[in-house]
């Protein structure tokens, strides 16, 4: 084995006897915009609505809550999918929220949240996690659609205004610690602040 990394290295450490320099950086530049593009092309694939309720754990689930909300159906017709709330929009944060999902891949590989029974017993952890990761990122994909300085206080009740002006604001808060279930049902409360 040693010998054979040996070989390739060798090879690679020579210069190309067949191809000038100039062949061999053009073929690479070209293999980098089509790996690119079709890095781009699957990680915008799994961006979609049909590839999030592709298993039924998300469609028979968490997919059915959303339905009869404001942010599925609403008289402007702006409507949110999965990717909007659950993937932020930065390249950066977007591979990073990706690469903690392949994690949760292991959910459907062992079955983990398989049957309606099992999805309710892990729902609480599964939540939690949720709130925890928009807490940390300060909510921004709510933040995305959701633009504080263009808030119409005046059109909200006096409970919402007097919360929005002062707790978000002032950073206290952010969306998700007062806006929990708003596109899902909540989990069972029981026993939590």
């Amino acid at each position: 084995m040693r010998d054979l990394l040996r070989r390739y290295w060798r090879t690679l450490k020579r210069p190309s006897v067949h191809y000038s320099l100039g062949f061999l950086t053009i073929g690479g530049f070209i293999g980098g915009v089509i790996f690119w593009g079709a890095f781009n092309t699957a990680l915008e694939a799994t961006n979609t609505e049909q590839f999030c309720t592709g298993c039924h754990e998300m469609r028979d689930n968490v997919y059915l809550e959303l339905q009869p909300t404001i942010h599925f159906t609403n008289r402007s017709g702006v409507r949110a999918k999965c990717s909007d709330c659950h993937v932020p929009h930065d390249w950066t944060d977007k591979m990073a929220r990706k690469m903690q999902a392949s994690k949760e891949v292991w959910g459907k590989v062992f079955g983990s949240i398989s049957t309606r029974e099992k999805f309710l017993d892990k729902r609480l952890e599964l939540a939690r996690r949720e709130w925890a990761r928009l807490r940390a990122n300060d909510s921004l994909e709510c933040r995305n659609c959701h633009n504080y300085d263009s808030m119409d206080f005046t059109r909200q009740s006096r409970r919402a205004s007097y919360a929005h002006s002062t707790a978000l604001d002032t950073g206290a808060k952010t969306c998700i610690d007062c806006h929990k279930g708003i596109a899902h049902r909540l989990p069972n409360m029981a026993g939590i602040q």
